[in-house]
């Protein structure tokens, strides 16, 4: 008896040590926030950012932000471009104090604008103006063609491409209408990175809405995450739109929907949004329905991976007929259609992209149609008649990587895969590592499996 008692004494001691060994190497990962340097806040406006409103989808937020008070006078001018007709919309400001500074933030609320028209804004704090800057609104009770450029991480370093790249993208598609932005947009929340955010955006957030669901990268990493308000104050939508401590929003833009999820919540919070997505799904009567989260619900880097997500959401995805699943976190290229009991493709259609800097390791477990890696990827999203088109693009080539079409019409939901025969990117520089070399086996497999 004594001798079985210290054999289950050593074997509970292993397993605590092996347990306290990983907890500690996970410690940073999970728990660690980097520190913000002190910084100062604008002296006039700046920090620009044209997002949509509410759920109508003439209205617009303008946010900015300027010093460290609330300045009495702060509004947006708004002016009709071809009628001249010039009006001043009130902004309301507030103080965001993190972990190192403090600012004010301004958000002006446009509503009530006309379709299918030119408009020109500039912001005022203090007496001080900002440079003047435009936007179009679209016809969109008789448009019937539009679209709009996604993709997933952004997390550029300070002094990064992004810019580049998306300006590169908008000139190849000069229809796009708004972008949208599957969370870590912000390498981390600090004020630094929330700067090089901005820039990363330059000449595109003045002119085009912004949306963008929140990443685990925006988060402040605690045993329940802490979400910063300056995020909100920012992505003004959700000031409005939030339930709880929870960024939900959903956008109804001519015929189609949008449903913004924050997937990096814990339990409670993720059941909250389940049942707002359920609400917000049974009364949609969109033609096509696109939901926006940063956790793929098929992980492309385990099958195990983000079961808390799935679980919460999935059924629902299927359930409504959810058309496309724009996704992010995991730094690669994939691209994943449902088939029904006869095989046959059809939606919902899963996508994950990235234009981050970092690429991470993959699965290629055969669930997905296909899969590219260590390149930046976004898509242009166009709808027009009964299709919906999905292309992927390569960044900055902006070269063809994957396209599909979602058709619906009287026989029905089909989908026509016009990337199959794309060539796949997989290519990957091994360092020589262990790691590396097992990657390189992984990535050999499945080239060998798709001949």
């Amino acid at each position: 008896m004594k001798t079985k008692r210290l054999i289950r004494t050593g074997i509970a001691v292993i397993i605590l040590a092996g347990l306290g060994i990983w907890i500690n190497s996970r410690w940073d990962a999970w728990f660690r926030n980097p520190e913000e340097p002190p910084y100062a806040p604008l002296k006039e406006p700046g920090r620009i950012m044209l997002t949509f409103g509410d759920k109508d989808q003439l209205s617009r937020n303008i946010s900015w932000q300027c010093d460290s008070t609330v300045a009495d006078s702060s509004f947006a001018e708004l002016a009709d471009t071809l009628a001249k007709d010039t009006m001043r919309v009130a902004a309301q400001g507030e103080i965001f104090q993190s972990r190192s500074g403090k600012a004010a933030y301004y958000v002006a609320r446009l509503r009530n604008l006309k379709p299918d028209c030119y408009y020109s804004y500039r912001v005022c704090t203090n007496g001080i103006y900002s440079e003047w800057h435009n936007f179009r609104t679209h016809n969109l009770s008789t448009k019937k063609d539009f679209s709009f450029i996604y993709t997933g991480d952004v997390q550029d370093t300070i002094n990064g491409v992004a810019n580049q790249y998306l300006k590169t993208a908008l000139a190849q598609h000069p229809q796009t209408e708004f972008f949208v932005f599957g969370g870590d947009l912000t390498e981390r929340p600090i004020d630094a990175y929330w700067q090089e955010t901005f820039d990363g955006l330059d000449s595109i957030r003045q002119h085009y809405p912004v949306l963008n669901v929140t990443g685990n990268h925006e988060y402040l990493k605690y045993v329940i995450r802490k979400l910063e308000k300056r995020y909100s104050l920012v992505f003004s939508y959700f000031l409005d739109s939030m339930i709880g401590e929870n960024q939900v929003y959903t956008l109804k833009y001519n015929n189609m929907q949008f449903f913004l999820l924050d997937s990096n919540r814990e339990l409670p919070y993720l059941w909250t949004q389940r049942q707002w997505l359920k609400e917000e799904l049974e009364k949609s009567d969109a033609q096509w329905k696109i939901v926006v989260l940063h956790h793929p619900l098929y992980s492309i880097k385990g099958k195990h991976n983000n079961m808390m997500q799935r679980t919460m959401f999935n059924s629902l995805i299927q359930k409504y007929h959810v058309d496309l699943v724009l996704q992010g976190h995991e730094h690669a290229y994939a691209r994943m259609t449902m088939h029904d009991e006869n095989g046959k493709a059809t939606t919902p259609v899963y996508t994950v992209s990235h234009c981050s800097p970092k690429s991470y390791r993959i699965d290629f477990d055969g669930r997905c149609d296909k899969f590219g890696i260590e390149s930046r990827f976004y898509q242009y999203v166009r709808a027009h008649g009964d299709t919906l088109s999905v292309n992927a693009y390569r960044f900055p080539s902006g070269e063809l990587y994957d396209s599909l079409d979602i058709v619906k019409n009287a026989s029905g939901t089909s989908i026509i895969d016009n990337g199959k025969n794309i060539p796949e990117y997989l290519e990957f520089k091994s360092n020589g590592s262990e790691k590396d070399c097992r990657y390189m086996k992984r990535i050999n497999k499945y080239k060998q499996n798709k001949i």
